[in-house]
């Protein structure tokens, strides 16, 4: 008989992960299917990059690699990090995981205790809440819309602030709005944590750091009244298209990175060799390709927002970075087409998929409810023919 922990019972399958499924599932019929459900680059990992993973392998970099990380990389991350950023992080301040998902995970089950409260501005990224419900912490959720550009104000953050908080996410720029906050918005939310007289942290994911179009990018660790409480999580991922090398690293105070090395310890040991010494390569030697990516992803930014204004009942923002739009889709609830009635964006991300063959993912996934997420992390003539389609399904809904 079937018997799954309570933990695991308790948790919710991702639900972009399971767009992209459906997606699969459909192409495997022969149908033509333009996913937009996927977040990550289209671009193939820098040729410097794969070589240089090409020569770790010839140099037998095939055995255990430390729990935290190879030295190499801990001082590529570390420079990196001072070089970019202006931060200064001892490499002992430093571990190295498999992706940023896990280097989330790592410091979640290491700061919260079952009932301790970590605040969560929604929309959110779809493992925040649930890493949250594994460590059997308490979500408190607060609420953004498109008016506010999807950002908190420190108003927001000080009523959500009670003596059981113990953390509190940020995203910037943000996973699924593409939204980012400047400095003086990261000052004011620094301040109101800094004053709150409860002793939380700021998990700051910059995973899409270099994904930036309005210049350069902010972290609130930069306040030195606050970098003790902050811990940055990171990767390769998205700024390099590294997303299947698998890694990520956080960097924060010594007790922390200290209890994540414990932990990854007894879960997983250290990170795939042969990725991080490609990693280091990605970090230590410049190159355009990061610049390159940006200009395409802003390009393709302007085409989306330009295309998805001419959706009738969709409302639009312009994201600063990342490669997702976000657009308000509520005016649609209750209209119907052929006898299927769209109750909620859950209901229109299936309906989009089946009658326009795009896929999306649904606000609800990220704590919206009246959105939709989509990736423009594709080619241009894909993009102009998913909003095509997509204009085409919701015309027919009256």
């Amino acid at each position: 008989m079937e018997n799954v922990s309570q933990r695991v019972s308790s948790l919710a399958i991702s639900q972009t992960l399971e767009m992209s499924q459906k997606s699969r599932d459909l192409q495997a019929q022969g149908i033509d299917i333009i996913n937009l459900s996927v977040g990550e680059p289209d671009f193939n990992t820098p040729q410097h990059i794969k070589e240089a993973a090409i020569k770790a392998i010839h140099d037998n970099y095939s055995h255990y690699s430390p729990v935290p990380g190879y030295p190499e990389l801990l001082k590529a991350i570390s420079g990196k990090l001072k070089r970019e950023n202006n931060l200064e992080y001892a490499t002992d301040q430093i571990i190295v995981s498999n992706g940023a998902k896990h280097s989330l995970a790592n410091v979640i089950l290491s700061l919260i205790n079952k009932g301790d409260e970590v605040i969560v501005p929604a929309p959110y990224w779809v493992s925040y809440v649930e890493l949250v419900k594994l460590a059997e912490g308490t979500n408190v959720i607060i609420d953004t819309d498109i008016d506010s550009d999807f950002k908190i104000t420190p108003e927001q953050l000080k009523k959500a602030i009670t003596p059981k908080t113990k953390a509190m996410f940020l995203c910037s720029p943000s996973n699924p709005s593409g939204s980012l906050y400047s400095k003086n918005e990261l000052e004011a939310i620094a301040k109101v944590v800094a004053e709150s007289g409860v002793d939380m942290h700021i998990l700051s994911d910059e995973i899409y750091e270099h994904i930036n179009f309005v210049g350069k990018h902010e972290s609130i660790a930069q306040f030195d009244f606050i970098r003790d409480k902050v811990i940055i999580i990171n990767g390769v991922s998205k700024g390099y298209a590294m997303t299947g090398w698998r890694i990520g690293y956080i960097a924060a105070p010594k007790w922390i990175a200290k209890a994540c090395n414990k932990i990854q310890g007894q879960l997983t040991s250290g990170a795939s060799s042969v990725s991080q010494m490609a990693s280091v390569a990605a970090l230590n030697i410049e190159t355009d390709n990061i610049k390159e990516m940006v200009v395409a992803f802003k390009r393709r930014r302007d085409l989306v927002v330009k295309l998805t204004k001419e959706i009738k009942d969709f409302r639009v923002n312009v994201p600063e970075g990342a490669f997702y739009l976000f657009p308000e889709v509520k005016s649609l609830f209750g209209k119907s087409y052929n006898g299927k009635t769209i109750k909620d964006a859950s209901d229109l991300a299936l309906y989009i998929l089946e009658e326009a063959h795009v896929a999306t993912v649904t606000g609800d996934a990220f704590g919206s409810p009246d959105y939709l997420r989509f990736s423009y992390a594709t080619s241009d003539e894909k993009l102009e023919e998913a909003i095509k389609r997509m204009k085409n399904a919701i015309e027919k809904l009256k």
